[in-house]
């Protein structure tokens, strides 16, 4: 190693003589003494450049540039709250836009709550500024086998990733770093095109979140959630159909569940209607316009309808496509008899022709009369009626509801429990008009002030007659005296024994008797009559005889009035006889 140059000798140092000092030991020790030498310093040389410095000054430049390359490269980190992150690890999970890396999980950890999963992602900087958007959404995307269908077969070899939803529109605010994430994929994603419409339904029943909407057995939509409503009394269920089919959603436009299998019993025999097996597993929703139904008589709209309409959804598509019911006329009927087979739902009938529901069905008692009734409740729908009731309206002056029956049930309008089934024993309640009902003052159970509805009077059904006139039969028969018709008609039977005997001792010998009698005449009378017997033999000769004679008084009577004469002188001779004669 260089060293400095020795400093220059001052004057007055001892020279060098290159002899050893004085008191100094052979070998270079110096022995002490008092006037000992001061020591001499000699400055080293100057540093010089080696190449041994190139190796780090190289190293220093790659990691700077490393660091340079992976600061361009790297976007912010984001943190994604899950419920779980089964699956995810740091340094291998990636996440995807359009299955696309567009960032690394760098690290996982529990949250403070203990209820939720922080990920830390490292975004891409390019594209990053899209992602860290307030809209964007993310999920964890693995493996999943449902009645829908099988997704996420990729990530079996690759692992699961997460998986994001962010806005194709520009970026506008400040970036966002913490997002939720979620349980379950987004069913609309950002840049589909297509409106959102609310159906509301009585019950959720088959259907779910991703149950398919149909138009003419095309896929044409989903739906994307539900919720309840405010009053707690229906579903709401949104759902979204893709363009360009939202534009056959009109303001007439009907929807229905078409989930399952609908089976219907006829007349015309048994028809059965499937939308197909994934419908049916997972349930589904069709729609169609209201002029297709045959009965369907007003306009029809075919404008777009405007994103975020609500529909009523139906139970099926002969209920969707019915004529519109209007709004409701409550009715009470108070029957004086059994229910049985009657049940909430039940058809209410005029003539053959549904036009109402029972709603409610309650037993109630009689505080006058000290006696129960049922008490049913129904709500009628004079639209059904369609022209018939616009003519009757029409003709009653533009009376509705309440006004517009009371003519009727002066009329005879009553209403009556049927059998609509006899192996089922189901009941309806049917309206007709009976003639002897008309104008009589109609015979209703009950407080007539505690009704909830028009009170329509009812009559006791067919059956039900037929039992009390069978009723008033057995009443009537056990008022005949049976027990004495029977001591009597024991008494008339024992004389007519007794009678039969004395015939069959007394009468039947002596009849016996004349009968051998009869038939020993009888044989006397056919020997008397059989034709070689001397009675008929001269029998005969007298007729003839009488035979005789009377040609002879016929042949008189026929002489007399032209010989009378002839009485006193005879016959004359033939003519014949007379000129024939020789002698003449």
């Amino acid at each position: 190693m260089d060293t400095e140059d020795p400093p220059a000798r001052k004057p007055g140092d001892p020279a060098d003589t290159g002899r050893p000092a004085e008191g100094a030991r052979p070998g270079g020790d110096a022995r002490p003494s008092g006037d000992a030498a001061e020591p001499v310093i000699r400055p080293g040389r100057s540093l010089r450049w080696s190449w041994v410095w190139l190796v780090p000054l190289l190293a220093l430049a790659v990691g700077l540039s490393l660091l340079a390359s992976a600061w361009v490269r790297n976007g912010p980190v984001i943190t994604i709250s899950f419920l779980s992150a089964a699956g995810v690890e740091a340094g291998q999970t990636k996440l995807r836009y359009r299955d696309v890396v567009v960032g690394d999980v760098s690290d996982v950890r529990v949250a403070g709550d203990r209820q939720h999963v922080l990920v830390d992602v490292q975004l891409r900087r390019e594209g990053s500024e899209y992602i860290t958007q307030k809209d964007s959404k993310f999920w964890i995307v693995r493996p999943q086998v449902s009645l829908a269908g099988v997704s996420g077969l990729d990530t079996l070899l690759s692992g699961v990733y997460i998986d994001v939803d962010a806005p194709i529109t520009r970026p506008k605010g400040d970036q966002v770093r913490t997002f939720e994430g979620l349980s379950n994929p987004p069913e609309v994603l950002s840049g589909q095109v297509g409106a959102r419409f609310v159906l509301q339904a009585d019950s959720l029943g088959s259907l779910r979140v991703g149950s398919r909407i149909h138009y003419r057995r095309i896929e044409v939509g989903r739906v994307v959630s539900y919720d309840m409503a405010p009053d707690g009394r229906s579903v709401n269920l949104h759902v979204f159909v893709e363009a360009p089919y939202d534009r056959y959603v009109t303001p007439d436009t009907r929807f229905w569940n078409d989930s399952g299998v609908d089976l219907s019993v006829s007349t015309d025999g048994v028809q059965m209607r499937t939308s197909g097996l994934s419908a049916i597993l997972n349930g589904g929703i069709a729609f169609a316009q209201a002029d297709e139904s045959s009965s369907f008589d007003g306009v029809v709209d075919s404008a777009p309808a405007a994103a975020g309409s609500t529909y009523r959804l139906f139970g099926s598509r002969d209920e969707a496509l019915a004529d519109p019911d209007g709004d409701p006329v409550p009715v009470e009927l108070r029957f004086d008899q059994s229910v049985r087979g009657l049940r909430v739902g039940a058809d209410v009938d005029f003539r053959g022709m549904s036009i109402g529901k029972v709603v409610d069905i309650d037993l109630e008692f009689d505080r006058e009369r000290r006696r129960f009734y049922s008490r049913v409740r129904a709500q009628l729908y004079p639209m059904r009626f369609s022209d018939a009731y616009r003519q009757l309206n029409d003709a009653s002056g533009g009376l509705q509801g309440e006004a517009l029956l009371n003519p009727l049930i002066e009329r005879g309008l009553r209403a009556q429990l049927r059998t609509a089934s006899l192996l089922t024993g189901q009941q309806y309640v049917a309206l007709d008009f009976f003639p002897g009902e008309a104008h009589a003052d109609p015979d209703i159970p009950g407080d007539l002030s505690s009704h909830k509805g028009f009170l329509v009077p009812t009559v006791r059904g067919d059956f039900d007659r037929l039992q009390g006139q069978l009723g008033n039969i057995v009443a009537k028969l056990d008022k005949v005296p049976i027990e004495d018709i029977g001591r009597d008609l024991r008494g008339s039977l024992e004389a007519l024994n007794r009678l039969l005997r004395r015939l069959d001792t007394q009468v039947a010998p002596q009849a016996t008797r004349a009968l051998s009698s009869a038939s020993a005449s009888l044989e006397r009378v056919g020997a008397a009559l059989a034709p070689d017997a001397p009675l008929l033999g001269g029998l005969r000769d007298t007729l003839g005889e009488l035979d005789r004679a009377a040609r002879a008084l016929r042949l008189l009577s026929a002489t007399l009035p032209a010989r009378p004469a002839a009485l006193n002188r005879g016959r004359a001779p033939d003519e014949v006889h007379r000129r024939g004669s020789p002698h003449e």
